[in-house]
């Protein structure tokens, strides 16, 4: 067997093992590595440039709608963290503690920061659009690559408003922006809307969420936008003086993604050969991997010169190494789920042509030199299209009405995915749901009208919600 097939092989089929699959390919496209710390994980510095992309998309699209970066300070006094009590009981099985600086003990315990309102809201001097970019610490007892580990990598949001409009519009325009992110960069369709209240934010009035489904049929939340209403003002004490001269509370948002989605792109787009990568977060659009044979010197100096005129438009790596054979090469390259492989050998050189092979689909293109540029910037934007589409079929074929409880029972056995039922929107009937499917309420949809019947005790429904097993 050569060294590039049994590269291949230590990757599980995705459909018959999807967990350890899904390990195999976050280590073996090098995105991550366990590390020495228990739960905790090192992001490798392919899996980082990935972070750096979705982090520089974001940055763009909030500095545009008027909001700056500020950093707070990794600790939270524990006086601080308990003034908001739902808040501080939804993350007190999660928090690690400063008990000692030194050898002295503290005069008072400090947290890692789980999430920053306890430590910002004190700081408001006025109203605010901020966000910071850093990691926070949740003690995990089960962990998996980018998914959940005690430490990950996140933006959070943190914005005062003087009324309780203003914040709910804050809320969908970020909503707004992380669908943007999703869809049109990640390839990753999504349900959108509101949690039911037993899925709520710590501490929030309402929750604006985010679902995507992954492969094997199981959903995972990709963002959330929280509307804090004023209880983290009033446990705070955070006012301002409004134009009719009156001290009042303001209304607060947080908002968040994390570096939980690139455990979404491995999973939503991956396939047995590794990562399949949408050219929009891609770090490389494409890697050039010269043939070398008999005219080794003009076959370089042709792989140096289309690695030049292409990197004016795209992200290129040039693979040059001489240690590895080009078939060892490609099966690398198609592992870490780089969009397109362009091959050059003597024979293209003499037919001042290129071959243009594209992860998604695998066929190989003989292309002329002169039009390698428009070529692969149109193979780039059919594969993004393309990666969508597949994921959104799949998510259409994977959501399922259901008008009884035994229909979602069954649905979820046979169909997996969402199954799309009325709500009365009372606790007894998500319980009983719960109970009976395993599943939980994802998300209720903001502009889908509901008609007819609870499915469980057959009271007019008040809304439509969306159950799914989930990450």
């Amino acid at each position: 067997m050569t060294p590039e097939r049994e590269a291949v092989l230590q990757i599980p089929k995705r459909d018959e093992n999807f967990s350890e699959w899904y390990t195999a390919v976050a280590l073996r496209a090098e995105l991550a590595d366990y590390s020495p710390v228990r739960g905790f994980m090192a992001i490798r510095p392919y899996g980082y440039a990935l972070w750096e992309g979705i982090q520089a998309y974001l940055d763009r699209r909030f500095k545009d709608t008027g909001h700056v970066s500020a950093y707070f300070p990794l600790l939270v006094p524990e006086s601080l963290l308990q003034k908001e009590a739902e808040h501080v009981q939804g993350f007190a099985p999660q928090v690690a503690w400063v008990t000692h600086g030194g050898a002295e003990k503290l005069s008072e315990r400090l947290a890692v920061r789980p999430t920053s309102e306890a430590i910002i809201l004190p700081m408001y001097a006025k109203w605010l659009l901020l966000l910071q970019w850093n990691s926070v610490v949740r003690w995990e007892r089960a962990t998996r690559l980018f998914l959940r580990t005690a430490e990950f990598l996140w933006h959070e949001g943190h914005t005062a408003h003087r009324t309780a409009e203003d914040a709910d519009a804050e809320c969908r325009l970020i909503l707004g922006i992380y669908r943007d992110l999703l869809e049109d960069i990640l390839a990753i369709p999504v349900l959108s809307g509101v949690k039911p209240k037993s899925e709520r934010f710590a501490g929030a009035d309402n929750t604006y969420t985010l679902e995507a489904l992954m492969p094997d049929g199981q959903a995972i939340q990709a963002g959330t936008s929280h509307f804090l209403g004023q209880n983290f003002a009033k446990a705070f004490d955070v006012k301002f003086l409004d134009s009719d001269n009156q001290e009042k509370y303001i209304w607060s948002t947080s908002w968040a993604v994390s570096s939980r989605l690139i455990g979404c792109l491995i999973m939503a787009h991956g396939d047995d050969r590794g990562l399949v990568l949408p050219p929009q977060i891609a770090p490389y659009h494409v890697v050039i991997v010269p043939i070398l044979g008999k005219d080794e010197a003009k076959v370089l100096a042709a792989a140096r010169d289309l690695a030049k005129t292409l990197s004016a438009k795209f992200r290129v790596k040039l693979d040059d190494r001489d240690a590895y054979t080009p078939g060892w090469k490609f099966n690398e390259w198609e592992l870490r789920g780089v969009p397109v492989r362009l091959e050059v050998g003597p024979r293209d050189v003499a037919a001042r042509q290129v071959i243009l092979v594209r992860r998604v689909g695998g066929a190989k293109h003989p292309v002329p030199l002169d039009s390698v540029v428009d070529t692969l910037g149109k193979m780039l934007d059919q594969t993004q299209k393309e990666m969508f589409a597949q994921a959104k079929t799949y998510l259409d074929d994977h959501t399922t009405p259901a008008d009884t409880v035994d229909a979602i029972v069954r649905a979820l056995a046979d169909v997996k995915g969402f199954v799309r039922v009325r709500w009365c929107e009372s606790q007894a009937c998500e319980d009983t749901i719960r109970e009976r499917t395993g599943a939980s309420p994802r998300v209720i949809p903001l502009d889908e009208k509901v008609s007819g019947n609870c499915v469980v005790c057959g009271k007019p429904a008040k809304a439509w919600v969306y159950y799914a097993r989930a990450y």
